[in-house]
């Protein structure tokens, strides 16, 4: 069976509401909206005024986890004024799941490397999730979207940690690199598993640059805006926007494919379809 993905060329905040509501899942009860909120410097982040309109929409609360890694977002304090300072606050209720510990521990009895994920203690308070990503490159993974929200995105400090050492916290920059991957996919199945698939997917490709929105120092987008995705099937939305930058003839397009493929980003794919929670084959719905 093949999964539903709705596309626009069009890239507004509106446009994000009107394939939100395409997709026609009910997101019940209290609704955690995870997304990147930006390391402090970098010029690439999604701004809150632009997901404004889609979490007006759903009265959901922003959450986030902090980093593993030295920088605004690596301890609670600096983190909460870099949510207060990049406008999340201002506009929205906010929650950093593992400001306080001790972590929530998630069983993954059939992960590929990792048997368990930590994420922030509080994701507890929701019933569901609007996953929110900023489709782009990423130094390590290759690629940023609704697969890395799920893992990196929602595992606490720690949990981060974790992920990148598969499994063994210590080596968080030196594990063997697919490990890291496949890390990833049994992290993100385990967030669906959670929530018991009661999760929306938005990807958004603009700005797209070879580097993250973790980055303080990022590149500069590297090829032109495509468009906005929305689907239930984290898999299949990042196969599909992974073969958008493919299919692109714009003459940035080849340094994004580098990132990509030098980094084997599409194994996170793999791995997440090979664990079953979702599917590669897709029907792109243009609208």
């Amino acid at each position: 069976m093949s999964a539903k993905v709705y596309f626009s060329p069009v890239i507004t905040p509106d446009k994000v509401l009107e394939l939100f509501r395409m997709v026609g899942k009910p997101l019940p009860g209290k609704v955690a909206i995870k997304l990147h909120s930006g390391e402090k410097g970098n010029q690439n982040f999604l701004k809150p005024e632009f997901w404004k309109p889609i979490i007006d929409h759903v009265q959901g609360t922003v959450v986030e986890c902090n980093t593993a890694y030295a920088g605004e977002r690596n301890e609670t304090g600096r983190h909460v004024r870099l949510l207060a300072d990049h406008g999340w606050s201002r506009y929205f209720p906010v929650d950093l799941l593992d400001a306080e510990g001790p972590d929530l521990e998630l069983a993954i009895p059939d992960g590929k490397v990792i048997k368990k994920n930590f994420v922030g203690k509080d994701i507890v308070s929701y019933d569901s999730m609007l996953v929110l990503s900023h489709f782009k490159g990423h130094p390590m993974g290759g690629f940023g979207g609704a697969l890395k929200q799920l893992s990196i995105g929602v595992a606490s400090s720690f949990g981060k940690a974790y992920i990148h050492g598969a499994g063994e916290p210590e080596k968080i920059w030196t594990a063997e690199h697919d490990l890291f991957l496949e890390s990833m996919a049994d992290a993100a199945g385990s967030v669906v598993d959670y929530f018991k698939g009661q999760i929306v997917y938005i990807n958004v490709m603009m700005n797209m640059s070879v580097d993250c929105d973790c980055c303080a120092v990022a590149e500069d987008p590297c090829m032109a805006d495509i468009g906005i995705l929305a689907s239930t099937d984290p898999i299949a939305i990042d196969q599909a926007c992974v073969d958008l930058v493919y299919a692109s003839t714009d003459p940035g397009r080849d340094h994004l494919v580098e990132r990509i493929e030098t980094r084997n980003g599409i194994h996170t794919v793999e791995a997440a379809a090979e664990l079953g929670y979702g599917t590669r084959e897709y029907e792109l719905i243009r609208v």
